[in-house]
C-alpha cells in the first residue's frame, strides 16, 4: 500500500487538492467550528479540537481495515466488486462473513450515522443563513416570526437536499466532498483571515466569496473534466487572491474589519 502517490506533478496536485477538500473544507462546518464555538473557554476549545481530530484520525482507518481484510478473506470475489462498484465491498463482507448479531450492529450504526448526520446538516446552514443573513437584512422581525422563518428555511433546504438526493447519482462520499467543496472555496479563507490577518476586511471576504464560489462553479459545469487542476483547488486560490485584493484596495463596501 502507498499513502503517497508517485513523485510527478500530474499526480501530485489531484492529491493536494483532494487533501485540502477533506481537511480544510470540514473546518467552516458544524462538526469543527460549532465545536469550537460552543466550547465554554479556550483551553476547552483546544481540547475539544484536538481530541475531536485524533478520534476521527483513528475512526477512519476501521473501514479501511475492513476493506483491505475483505481483499485477504477473498480476493478473487472482493476484487471483482471493486471493479464493479467499491461501495458492495464492505456488505458483502458483513452479510457473508460475519454473524447476524454483528449484522444489525453493522447497519444500525450506519443508519444512526445518517440520520443523525442529516440532521445536523439541514439544522447548521439553516441557522447559519437565519441568524447571519436574514436577521441582518430583516432586524424587525420578532422573536416569534424569527422562529417562522427559521422553520421555513429548514423545510427549503429539504426540499433542496431531497431533490439533490433523488437526481443525483454520486455516492454519498461524493456528496461529502462536494459539501466539502463549498465550503473550501466559500467559507474558508474568510474564516481564516479574519481569525489571523489583522488587515482583512468584510469587503475582503465579499471578494474571497465570489471569487472562490464563481470559479468553482464555472469549472464544474464548463471547465475540463481531465484536468489535473481541481475545480475547488483554483477556487481556492481565486479565494485568496480575493481576499488580499478586497482587503488592501480602497474600501468601497464597509470600513470594519471580520
Amino acid at each position: 500500500l502507498n499513502f503517497f502517490p508517485p513523485a510527478t506533478f500530474a499526480a501530485w496536485i489531484p492529491f493536494v487538492g483532494a487533501w485540502l477538500t477533506m481537511m480544510l473544507g470540514s473546518i467552516p462546518q458544524q462538526d469543527v467550528f460549532q465545536r469550537i464555538t460552543s466550547a465554554k473557554d479556550e483551553r476547552t476549545a483546544v481540547r475539544g479540537s484536538i481530541l475531536g481530530g485524533t478520534l476521527y484520525f483513528c475512526f477512519c482507518f476501521v473501514p479501511m481495515f475492513l476493506a483491505y481484510a475483505a481483499t485477504l478473506i477473498d480476493p478473487a470475489l472482493f476484487n471483482t466488486l471493486l471493479a464493479q462498484d467499491s461501495q458492495l465491498v464492505l456488505p458483502t463482507l458483513i452479510m457473508q462473513h460475519t454473524p447476524v448479531f454483528a449484522q444489525i450492529v453493522f447497519f444500525g450504526a450506519v443508519l444512526s450515522a445518517v440520520m443523525s448526520c442529516a440532521s445536523a446538516t439541514l439544522l447548521a446552514p439553516s441557522v447559519i443563513l437565519s441568524e447571519n443573513v436574514i436577521k441582518g437584512a430583516l432586524p424587525h422581525l420578532s422573536d416569534q416570526e424569527f422562529l417562522r422563518v427559521m422553520r421555513l428555511v429548514v423545510v427549503i433546504f429539504a426540499v433542496l437536499v431531497l431533490t439533490i438526493a433523488l437526481t443525483s447519482n454520486s455516492s454519498i462520499y461524493q456528496l461529502v466532498v462536494g459539501t466539502y467543496e463549498v465550503t473550501l472555496v466559500a467559507a474558508f479563507v474568510p474564516l481564516c483571515a479574519g481569525l489571523f490577518w489583522p488587515r482583512s476586511t468584510t469587503q475582503g471576504a465579499l471578494c474571497a466569496f465570489v471569487a472562490g464560489l464563481t470559479t468553482w462553479i464555472g469549472l464544474e459545469l464548463f471547465g475540463p473534466s481531465g484536468s489535473i487542476w481541481h475545480p475547488q483547488l483554483i477556487g481556492f486560490l481565486m479565494a485568496a487572491a480575493g481576499m488580499v485584493a478586497g482587503s488592501l484596495l480602497p474600501q468601497k463596501i464597509g470600513t470594519h474589519r471580520v
